[in-house]
């Protein structure tokens, strides 16, 4: 116990250190430019950034954008399960299935948002972005993690003829669950990502992505990496936050 406490302790210090290091170059940086509209400090970009944390404007847009992102990843961790349980089930499934996910992993966000805004409003597409990018990473990471089941359990199981669901519960839910878990851990940051993206191209009404594109349309850099620095603090937050109550519940379970 004492061991690991060290361990982590000493993680966190090299951690800390190393971003005390690009702060540092970033501020040497800015002073080397010496232009706020090409490059603010950091020290200039918190403090844009404890401003915007005043207004009520800011959490609006954060939990506007925050709901919709996590809306479109609860979809697609949801929906990509079901369809790999489906494909691990019926082969003509996975045939099926696999264009359609090399298709989505394959497009750029940029065309995604261009052509989803032709069906989808602005409004709603930032749901439908980090769905979209979520699906094809939760869907072939589960599948993998059905096909990894122990061949020798499921022997066993054959043998004392337990039922296809006791089957489900006791050797492939477990088998796919640290790959579900991995997949959730890439997506998270992904989905985040992808969704302020698209954002920014058909910005919604009281969005951090439309506050970013008015931040860089009137030249508010303070502003516009204040917000950059509120999507990068969101995104670790969100992740980790995840990931805690996705391993909880299993404990749970």
């Amino acid at each position: 116990m004492r061991i690991s406490t060290l361990t982590r302790g000493k993680r966190a210090l090299t951690s800390a250190l190393a971003v005390a290091f690009w702060l540092a170059a970033w501020w040497v940086l800015s002073a080397i430019v010496g232009h706020e509209v090409l490059l603010v400090s950091p020290i200039r970009a918190v403090s844009a950034l404890i401003r915007l944390m005043s207004t009520t404007d800011f959490y609006r847009a954060v939990l506007n954008s925050f709901g919709k992102i996590l809306l479109g990843f609860a979809l697609a961790a949801a929906l990509g399960v079901a369809l790999a349980s489906l494909s691990f089930a019926f082969a003509p499934a996975r045939v099926l299935f696999a264009p359609l996910m090399h298709a989505a992993k394959a497009t750029p966000v940029a065309s995604i948002v261009v052509l989803t805004l032709i069906y989808v409003s602005a409004r709603n597409l930032s749901v439908f972005i980090s769905f979209l990018m979520v699906l094809p990473v939760i869907y072939v990471n589960v599948l993998n993690g059905l096909q990894s089941a122990d061949r020798k359990l499921l022997e066993m199981a054959k043998v004392f003829r337990l039922s296809k669901f006791r089957r489900a519960r006791a050797i492939y839910a477990p088998a796919a669950y640290p790959y579900f878990l991995s997949a959730c851990e890439l997506s998270l940051g992904i989905s985040w990502k992808a969704g302020i993206a698209a954002e920014v191209i058909g910005q919604p009404d009281q969005s951090v992505g439309l506050a970013l594109y008015r931040a860089k349309l009137f030249l508010r850099t303070p502003e516009l990496f204040a917000w950059t620095l509120a999507v990068i603090l969101l995104s670790i937050a969100f992740e980790k936050s995840a990931l805690v109550l996705l391993r909880k519940a299993r404990g749970g379970g």
